[in-house]
């Protein structure tokens, strides 16, 4: 249901957070949570926020510093949840069916000839990725000037709607139709039918070079956003008493529609794999009878209709079944069908150890006695891949100033000791990203928090966390007895890779 801006604006300041309750108070325990954040504090998963919501209610929420509430984060794949929404809302207001042909809305832009199996291709088959592609087209998609032509160029080798294949390209294709028959992006369309209702703002997704958003990647939005999308499906569509998108919609969108197919080599039972429960439009089935959307390297919406909750993460983690794995084995049992007593030393560990979630810093001193020599010194680099010619450390008391030189310029990070130092970067080439396609332009500043720390006498060790996305940088400068530099890049995406460059100091 569209309203009009002035009820929009009555009604978003009635809601603009969620209400907060304690966990007892909603029927979950402190000590399952706990429980959780311990898991996580032990394991490989790197977590930047949690917010847990029951009844209605946020009972639990948590941000690991540099990250904070305020900062949007990069939603990778769980973008796909948001692109089906619009979707739904162009469905509800006739100007689509799921059954309408993929051909239809881009007669310009088809192959010759058309094939038999392209000519049937819904958009359904989109939302479900049963396209019939024989490979995933994503990355050779956004090698082109026009997308659109690009995926309906793909060969399809499957009848579309009989084989699943994880197909970015398709969402992208769902954004590029809700854009040719509404006339806006899906980010225009969607605020005042999504986001000014659950009053979120500042949300913003990257786009083709044509200027459609990449719908299956590239949005970003802070962690409650996410908790209020949950909210909202678990709700069916229903928002302070209002209808925002029909029931019906979001029922069709979130049960099983087509199964994957097993792997080669399954890791473990089918019924405990939370990626064979079958997938829906642009959502999950789980184990637990619960739904989600999700994002690489963890970037969840997980949604629990059993237990009438919520739970948003974000993060960067290389195994997002091992993370899920830690929400079934504590959270769930955590949440309890009746009131729980107050248990208020829980209730305390818990509210403490929320507030002090943090990243590790660079272990190491402050302090070393090569700092006198190559402070303020330039160090000239050989030819390398990332196209650095200079970088000069400039060390003071509480940080230090690390500048890099291409053939464009200077660009600084500031790395504080024992804190995250806070700033923003041009630097060429981050933050690190899993997909070229929709990228940002070159000159855009991103938000960066860094630290540093001298590992031994002549290792100084930096981390970049940019933090409005999951992903950071590890620069360690290395000075041999005969004064050169040796440097070393290490991107979160690629931790098993490095790159390696060599400095001497400038005459």
């Amino acid at each position: 249901m569209l309203l009009s801006p002035a009820l929009r604006k009555a009604w978003t300041a009635e809601i603009a957070s969620l209400p907060r309750s304690s966990p007892e108070e909603e029927g979950m325990s402190s000590v399952g949570i706990l429980a959780f954040l311990d898991a996580i504090s032990k394991s490989d998963h790197e977590l930047h926020s949690l917010m847990i919501v029951r009844h209605g209610h946020v009972v639990a929420e948590g941000w690991w510093a540099p990250y904070s509430p305020e900062l949007r984060h990069t939603m990778y794949s769980m973008s796909k949840s948001f692109t089906s929404t619009a979707v739904g809302f162009a469905v509800s207001e006739g100007k689509l069916t799921v059954d309408d042909k993929v051909v239809s809305f881009f007669p310009k832009d088809l192959p010759d000839p058309v094939s038999d199996r392209l000519a049937a291709l819904r958009v359904k088959d989109l939302l479900t990725m049963s396209v019939g592609n024989e490979k995933e087209p994503t990355h050779e998609m956004v090698e082109q000037e026009n997308w659109v032509k690009a995926f309906l160029a793909a060969p399809i080798v499957h009848d579309p709607g009989t084989a699943f294949l994880y197909n970015s390209a398709a969402t992208y294709m769902c954004s590029a139709i809700v854009q040719q028959v509404t006339g806006q992006k899906v980010i225009d369309y969607l605020t005042p039918r999504l986001f000014e209702p659950l009053s979120i703002e500042g949300a913003t997704w990257e786009t083709c070079p044509r200027g459609i958003n990449t719908g299956g990647w590239g949005l970003s939005v802070q962690t409650e956003a996410l908790a209020k999308f949950g909210q909202l499906y678990l709700q069916k569509g229903q928002w302070n008493g209002r209808e925002i998108i029909p029931a019906k919609w979001i029922e069709e969108a979130t049960t099983f529609k087509v199964q994957q197919p097993d792997p080669a080599k399954p890791t473990r039972p089918k019924e405990l794999n939370d990626w064979l429960q079958g997938y829906c439009y642009q959502f999950w089935r789980c184990t637990h009878h619960a739904f989600r959307g999700d994002g690489a390297f963890g970037q969840f919406t997980i949604v629990l209709p059993e237990q009438d909750a919520v739970i948003a993460i974000t993060g960067e983690s290389h195994n997002l079944q091992g993370e899920l794995d830690l929400v079934w084995e504590h959270l769930l049992p955590a949440m309890k069908d009746r009131l729980l007593p107050d248990d208020r030393d829980a209730r305390g560990r818990l509210k403490d150890t929320l507030t002090g979630l943090a990243l590790p810093l660079p272990k190491g001193q402050t302090t070393s006695r090569w700092i006198e020599r190559v402070t303020g010194k330039s160090f000239r680099l050989d030819p390398n891949p990332l196209k650095w010619q200079s970088i000069t450390l400039n060390f003071e008391k509480e940080y230090c100033l690390f500048t890099m030189t291409d053939e464009s310029g200077a660009y600084p990070i500031s790395c504080g000791f024992n804190h995250w130092e806070r700033g923003r970067t041009l630097i060429p080439g981050g933050p690190p990203r899993i997909i070229s396609g929709g990228a940002p332009p070159v000159g855009t500043q991103h938000k960066v928090a860094a630290a540093g720390a001298w590992r031994d006498e002549r290792t100084f060790e930096m981390i970049w966390r940019y933090n409005e996305t999951p992903h950071h940088d590890t620069v360690t400068c290395h000075f041999d007895e005969d004064g050169n530099m040796h440097v070393t890049v290490v991107r979160s995406t690629a931790p098993g890779s490095k790159q390696s460059l060599l400095g001497w100091p400038a005459a």
